[in-house]
């Protein structure tokens, strides 16, 4: 008994000695385990600051090329050939009218905090806004990434809107109107939704938590019942609509359809501001929507006409892409299939029923598609909206809560009708009273005979239309192409 206790008294003995060795050797070591494990830290951080920095900076690229050449070859495939490239040049303008705008004034009124319904001047001129990130709004990627992110999406909301002036309203006044409507509407308006402490922000201190992921009260509303304004407010062009006004060239319309259907990946996916799981169920949520909303729009057309048109299914994947912009970061892809349906459906009925029963001449129908598509899509957003997909809702404890009405939370419906009431509160009076201003200090409209001679001509001294050619056979083996000369019918379209 007397060796076992002394065997075991050796054993502990040596098990102690071996644990302070091993405690000794540990505290030896931490400094230099935790330098590692702090440079690893460092190295994750930074590659994934590169990763999103990166996506936002392809995404940014995404939605200028939804402007310049997206909606520029969309609508200027739609009007006529005499107004081709008045048409297009308003939308490149504003390219760099608006990127002058936000960099002077407009990003600060946008995002900078300030009172729930406009920003300060912390950011005037850019100031304070560098490569440092901003915690607030994307903490992985520098805030002049973030600015010019934003930036593309002042740019198209405007250019959506001459689609509805088309073929009749001054440079000049296009212009000076533009300058005012993002200056008085856009920038406050990205303020109240999207900006810290904004009234409709949903997840830096709104009062009210509305909805929208990508734009769908801020861009799409906006500027669907501002478009509507413009129309009523201009009146019809001359000979509208007992004269034919068809789209001179398809194919353009569809190749810019193309380039707005995958530069939309940019505008949803991009609004995760990070390159993870959230940008993906945006991006799937967007393709999904596309595709049922040019389904809908085609079925609804070829059951009601008898054909499908090309010009229906271009419609109608826009009108589901624009449904899916305030929804694409909170839905599940079954609820994308359901919110682009209705929307190509709905948008469907607004253009062929109720514009021909009120008769305003809404020339490339944005009221129709981005006003009608941008409201279905955000009350849609406060029903399918899911914690699932996006947790934008916690309580006290940092735990989901419901979010749509498929959780439970049958109130965001009502959240997301007062942000639709004041975008198109905001929109309609403001745009009247700024059309008011415009027409009262240089004029809205061309005259009657520079309508006729067309805009390309009469606005900006050259002819736009593009030539038609024919083959002439010389020899046995060679075409050779010269233009046609148009014939006056032709001219005058």
């Amino acid at each position: 008994m007397t060796q076992l206790r002394k065997a075991l008294l050796f054993f502990f003995t040596l098990i102690t000695l071996g644990v302070s060795s091993l405690e000794v050797v540990a505290q030896q070591a931490d400094p230099e385990t935790a330098k590692r494990l702090a440079q690893l830290e460092t190295a994750a951080a930074t590659a994934q600051s590169g990763a999103d920095n990166a996506w936002l900076l392809v995404c940014a690229a995404l939605v200028l090329m939804m402007t310049g050449p997206g909606l520029a070859l969309f609508y200027g495939g739609l009007v006529r050939k005499k107004n081709v490239l008045a048409t297009m040049a308003q939308s490149f303008v504003l390219m760099a009218t608006v990127t002058v705008l936000w960099a002077f004034y407009g990003y600060s009124i946008a995002f900078s905090e300030g009172t729930p319904f406009f920003g300060n001047f912390n950011y005037l001129f850019l100031r304070g806004v560098g490569l440092a990130v901003n915690a607030d709004y994307a903490p992985t990627i520098p805030h002049q990434t973030f600015m010019l992110f934003q930036l593309m999406f002042a740019i198209i909301t405007p250019a959506l809107i001459t689609g509805a002036f088309a073929e009749r309203m001054k440079f000049s006044a296009m212009l000076a109107f533009t300058c005012l409507w993002v200056t008085v509407i856009y920038f406050p308006l990205a303020h109240i939704v999207w900006g810290k402490g904004g009234f409709l922000n949903a997840a830096l201190g709104g009062r009210i938590p509305a909805l929208d992921f990508a734009g769908g009260t801020v861009v799409h509303i906006a500027s669907g019942f501002s478009a509507l304004i413009c129309a009523l407010y201009l009146g019809k062009r001359i000979g509208y609509p007992e004269t034919p006004v068809t789209p001179h060239n398809l194919v353009l319309s569809i190749i810019g359809a193309c380039m707005l259907w995958v530069g939309w990946f940019g505008f949803n996916a991009g609004s995760a501001l990070a390159a993870g799981g959230l940008a993906t169920s945006a991006f799937v949520a967007t393709h999904f929507a596309a595709a049922s909303g040019t389904l809908g729009w085609m079925a609804v057309e070829w059951a009601r006409t008898g054909k499908p048109t090309v010009l229906g299914m271009i419609s109608g994947a826009v009108c589901g892409l624009v449904a899916i912009t305030p929804a694409s970061g909170f839905v599940t892809p079954m609820s994308a299939l359901i919110i682009g349906f209705v929307a190509g459906l709905g948008c469907f009925l607004m253009v062929s029923v109720v514009k021909e029963r009120f008769g305003y001449d809404d020339s490339l129908d944005v009221f129709g598609v981005h006003g009608a598509g941008g409201t279905i899509g955000a009350i849609l957003t406060g029903i399918f909206a899911t914690r699932a997909i996006n947790p934008i809702f916690k309580n006290a404890a940092g735990q989901p809560l419901p979010i749509g009405l498929v959780d439970g939370n049958a109130a965001q419906i009502l959240n997301q009708l007062i942000g639709v009431g004041i975008t198109i509160v905001l929109a309609t009076a403001g745009s009247f009273v700024l059309l008011k201003i415009v027409d009262a200090v240089i004029g809205l409209r061309v005259s009657e005979a520079a309508e006729v001679q067309g805009l390309d001509v009469s606005e900006h001294g050259v002819d736009g239309a593009i030539p038609a050619f024919e083959p002439i056979v010389e020899g046995a083996m060679f075409e050779q192409l010269r233009p046609t000369q148009p014939s006056v019918a032709t001219a005058e379209a």
